[in-house]
């Protein structure tokens, strides 16, 4: 199985540069539609929901001190083991979510029903570890599957 930072360095080869929060959006957006389509997680790594949105704590671990980054900025994952059908699911979420601006990425991912029932009606900048679990995004994002 692939892990988070391979998803990353395949965007970030696809991307000229990106913000570090819009990273992490792509790559919640990139498991998320996976799973709708009934397909495997593309990684086992979990999101938590942060007040920036889904974070994952060990991409940004690696990745913490910088604001934008380009693929020779993270030191981990090797896209190169990623599947077609992988690739082709993170293309077609690229396609419709890549040109998006950092900003409202942001606001789309925290006005969504996973990220709000991982907070549980906490305040949207008090902080938390709290799991946005791989069930909830399968059902939220599934529900705008046709079948």
């Amino acid at each position: 199985m692939a892990t988070i930072f391979d998803v990353a360095k395949y965007i970030l080869k696809n991307l000229e540069e990106t913000t570090n929060g819009k990273l992490h959006k792509l790559c919640y957006y990139s498991q998320a539609w996976t799973l709708a389509w009934g397909e495997p997680a593309l990684f086992d790594e979990d999101f938590q929901a942060w007040s920036g949105g889904p974070v994952c704590p060990e991409l940004y671990s690696e990745n913490e001190d910088r604001f934008t980054l380009k693929y020779d900025d993270l030191q981990i994952g090797d896209e190169t083991v990623l599947s077609e059908d992988e690739i082709e699911n993170i293309d077609i979420v690229l396609e419709d979510y890549g040109d998006i601006e950092p900003y409202y990425l942001f606001e789309r991912s925290i006005n969504e029903d996973p990220w709000k029932i991982a907070r549980n009606g906490l305040h949207y900048e008090a902080p938390s570890e709290t799991i946005i679990t791989k069930e909830s995004m399968k059902e939220y994002y599934g529900g705008f599957v046709d079948v």
